[in-house]
């Protein structure tokens, strides 16, 4: 497998599954798995116990699940969906839409 092509803080849309045509930023990224999770997709909901120690109150929370990354496509900085493909300018690896042709900047912190 060439490896997941999509970072973190990326803008990513759900193309099959119950989440269909959503959109949202990553947050994390699950390599050796091929997962992803994305913000508001994928929503699941987890029972947790009380823990007076952590300050935790307990009850029923909703959180995001990891969604496989086949099931997403980057969206480029046009608004459009797109596979990504690396090619090297001025001595440095770069992704690049492949609909645009345009390459992706990294987001910086």
């Amino acid at each position: 497998m060439a490896g997941i092509k999509i970072k973190r803080n990326d803008i990513v849309e759900v193309i099959a599954g119950k989440d269909k045509g959503k959109r949202g930023k990553v947050i994390r990224v699950i390599a050796d798995r091929d997962r992803l999770l994305v913000e508001r997709v994928m929503m699941i909901k987890k029972h947790l116990k009380p823990n007076p120690q952590r300050n935790i109150q307990g009850g029923i929370a909703e959180q995001e699940s990891p969604i496989h990354a086949s099931n997403v496509m980057l969206v480029d900085g046009e608004g459009n969906k797109t596979r990504v493909s690396t090619r090297v300018e001025d001595g440095r690896k770069v992704r690049f839409s492949k609909a645009s042709g345009n390459a992706i900047p990294d987001k910086k912190k």
